[in-house]
């Protein structure tokens, strides 16, 4: 298994030490997953944080009716896990599913603690992640009320461009909070209103 993407991330938020590095390194679990595979189901208690390595996963929320809400894309570098479940050890109120391939290192809770035991400035790096996390699922919650779905579209497609070419319309949709139909129409108007 190679740490190195890991390694690499966690040195551009807080430099660690060659002892620092092995420490993770024989600490972290590795794991793969087939597409359409779970990572954290929905009912259970998510037992990891999870960095990807290679692959994409969809965080979602499934409704009492059976709809899926999409709350966020995950890809190469970036984490994923339903957070409050991972830091209550209570039920996950979301699924974590592998919409490609996906290969993650994992830290489980009790590994997570000792490795802030071990290597105290982590405990750093993981409060810098979550606070990104937080401040990003803030700004989309203003979006989702303030901004046209045309607009979040927009957003999604300039923030996010390379995830767009990975995922299926409907995910895109569900993400966006609107039907696919209503995604396709959007995206013809573009078309139409860059060919004018």
């Amino acid at each position: 298994m190679d740490a190195t993407p890991l390694i690499t991330y966690i040195n551009k938020i807080v430099e660690l030490t060659k002892e620092e590095e092995q420490i993770v390194k024989e600490l972290i679990h590795y794991r793969r997953y087939l597409k359409d595979q779970y990572v954290v189901q929905q009912g259970d208690v998510c037992k990891h944080v999870n960095f990807i390595i290679k692959g994409c996963t969809k965080t979602c929320h499934v409704d009492a009716n059976g709809q899926e809400h999409i709350v966020m894309f995950s890809i190469e570098d970036w984490w994923t896990s339903d957070i409050g479940s991972f830091i209550t050890q209570n039920p996950a109120d979301y699924n974590v599913q592998c919409i490609e391939n996906t290969e993650l290192i994992q830290l489980n809770y009790n590994v997570r603690e000792e490795l802030f035991a071990k290597v105290p400035k982590l405990e750093r790096f993981f409060r810098t992640i979550t606070e990104r996390a937080l401040v990003a699922s803030q700004e989309r919650i203003v979006r989702n009320f303030s901004k046209t779905a045309k607009e979040r579209y927009l957003i999604f497609k300039k923030n996010y461009p390379v995830i767009e070419q990975r995922i299926p319309q409907y995910m895109i949709a569900s993400y966006l909070g609107i039907t696919k139909e209503f995604l396709s129409k959007i995206k013809s108007q573009l078309v139409q209103n860059s060919k004018s």
